[in-house]
């Protein structure tokens, strides 16, 4: 078996440009389990990027200043410029020029448990809390507010101030690990959280970090959730082959696409909302139409694709990670063959790959030009992502398709071949 198509030369694929890695120092006794690095992370803004790194430990590190030194390694004395940078916690930390008051700050924080989910949001101030009766909060965010979310290994949820490094919250009520974080995009400061203990809950941070809902309705641990970029859909995936999409004005569930043979373990919207990819064991990562439940994409990481007895068991390509470039058009996954895939969305096969041993979970910078990808050692590693103008008609397309969803892009009296287009049946 193997990773591309007949029809695809693997010599023909781009290697994505590796720019920089972040190390964790290793002592000669530590332990391999509670290294992961099972969530990475970038500030809406761009300020920051942030990583659990594995024995407790999460860091906070500005994004601009790490660019830098991965930059300075191509052009410093003695380095290779072939070579990228390497920065590890004692080189990362000290011999560095203390920052200003103005200056974004890097930040060490002890978390008290294995970390795994990671999750940043910011505030926006005339978004209020859906909480209306209460006039008093112990906290008042303002507009220059920025949160980082720590899910723990003990079924608590840690709220910190990023640019202080402070502990904020305690959030209290899952009764299991809590496997992945997601902010509202509208800057309302909610919070969902995927738990072990099959449920998800819905936490209201302006109102004092109370639990506004819990969503039931998985069977099994729920490992991931996403919203869109309206706020108004939740999709959720775990230790099932359903997709989850929930209506988060009533917290109600709305449907579940079927289509993956295998646990699925990873999701993420496209930046306009129409489309939805998820990442399966399955060897698979789909990208839907949620909108009408309708497949428009399946990336394949296995041919000839497997049979759904052979996908829904053991095997060495499971998807770990998939994450949607903000440009609407590219795709990474992350896959135990030890590869990382860069997919463009008109596309069957992936546009560029790079090696990746131990992967386990991506995203891309907020501006879309890099993308980071956590291993099991509790190291990141960062590659450009590759780039190309968009047409003036794919930039229409996601203008459109953030305001007008797909049957009211069918209702249009417009040609097929355009309508199609928009709805992206013809990618």
């Amino acid at each position: 078996m193997a990773s591309f198509p007949d029809s695809v030369n693997e010599n023909d694929i781009g290697t994505a440009k590796f720019i920089g890695e972040l190390l964790v120092p290793v002592a000669p006794f530590d332990q391999k389990s509670g290294r992961e690095a099972w969530t990475v992370a970038f500030a809406p803004n761009g300020s920051y990027f942030a990583w659990s790194q594995g024995h407790r430990i999460v860091r906070l590190i500005p994004w601009t200043k790490c660019l830098k030194n991965f930059s300075a390694g191509h052009g410093g004395e003695g380095t290779n410029a072939s070579s990228p940078r390497r920065l590890s916690r004692q080189n990362s930390d000290g011999g560095q020029v203390i920052p200003t008051a103005s200056e974004p700050r890097e930040h060490t924080i002890d978390c008290g448990d294995i970390v795994w989910g990671l999750a940043f949001g910011s505030s926006v101030p005339e978004k209020q809390s859906r909480c209306v009766n209460i006039e008093w909060h112990r906290f008042k965010f303002g507009q220059d507010q920025l949160l980082l979310a720590t899910g723990l290994n003990n079924g608590r949820i840690k709220i910190w101030d990023v640019y202080t490094g402070k502990l904020l919250l305690n959030l209290m009520d899952h009764t299991d690990v809590v496997r992945d974080l997601t902010f509202a995009p509208d800057g309302s400061l909610m919070l969902v959280s995927a738990s072990r203990d099959k449920t998800l809950r819905v936490w209201d941070l302006k109102d004092d970090g109370n639990m506004v809902k819990v969503l039931r309705g998985h069977q099994n641990w729920v490992y991931c959730s996403a919203f869109s970029p309206d706020s108004s859909i939740l999709c959720s995936v775990g230790a099932g082959k359903a997709v989850f999409l929930w209506n988060m004005d009533k917290y109600t569930l709305i449907q579940k696409l079927e289509g993956h043979h295998n646990d699925v373990v990873s999701c993420e919207f496209s930046p306009d909302g129409a489309m939805l990819a998820t990442a399966s064991y399955d060897t698979r990562v789909i990208v839907w139409d949620h909108q009408k439940g309708n497949i428009l994409l399946e990336l394949g990481h296995l041919f000839p694709p497997p049979s759904p007895i052979f996908a829904g068991g053991a095997n060495d390509r499971w998807v770990r990670s998939v994450s949607f470039c903000p440009d609407g058009r590219h795709i990474a996954s992350i896959t135990d063959d030890r590869l990382v895939r860069f997919w463009s969305i008109e596309e069957r096969a992936p546009q560029a790959i790079a090696s990746l041993s131990n992967g386990l979970s991506c995203a891309f910078s907020a501006e879309g030009s890099v993308l980071a990808a956590g291993t099991r050692d509790g190291g990141v590693h960062f590659w450009e992502c590759p780039r190309s103008i968009s047409s003036l008609q794919h930039l229409c397309r996601m203008a459109l398709r953030r305001v007008m969803p797909t049957e009211q892009v069918e209702a249009l009296a417009i040609p097929t071949p355009l309508r199609d287009y928009l709805t992206y049946k013809v990618i």
